[in-house]
């Protein structure tokens, strides 16, 4: 977490922001949860240890750790925005159940040298990317 922390400082400091301590508790709240959070779900996890967070400085503050390149945002297809870490975890795609909702994060080695090849051969210089599979989980009836 340390690094993230000198990261997420360095960043705000070459923008000329300030770097607050509700930044960098939201910050070290996120990185203790495991797991893919919407703003609204961050939120309440933090007025749970600092209740002057407000939402809109959750918000804010995960739109920065994007832009620093410390978390992802994705989108599962229902119209709520998650952000997931980014910063020391490997690149996976995502398969998503469009019944329930469940997603399985995967890595997949060949996936990523064919996109690799692909832009090669398309002369194309990819910045990012993301993979999503949408389709019905073993769990789901069909």
């Amino acid at each position: 977490m340390k690094k993230e922390i000198e990261i997420l400082e360095k960043f705000i400091t070459e923008k000329g922001l300030r770097y607050t301590p509700q930044r960098e508790e939201i910050l070290k709240v996120f990185l203790s949860v495991e797991k893919h959070l919407s703003t609204d779900e961050l939120h309440k996890i933090v007025k749970k240890k600092s209740p002057n967070i407000g939402y809109v400085t959750v918000y804010r503050t995960m739109k920065l750790l994007e832009k620093a390149g410390l978390c992802n945002e994705v989108n599962f297809g229902d119209g709520v925005s998650r952000f997931e870490h980014k910063y020391g975890h490997e690149h996976h795609d995502h398969l998503i159940c469009v019944k329930c909702g469940s997603y399985t994060e995967v890595v997949k080695p060949k996936i990523e040298k064919l996109q690799e090849r692909l832009a090669k051969e398309k002369h194309f210089t990819p910045l990012r990317h993301k993979l999503q599979i949408f389709g019905i989980c073993s769990r789901c009836p069909k």
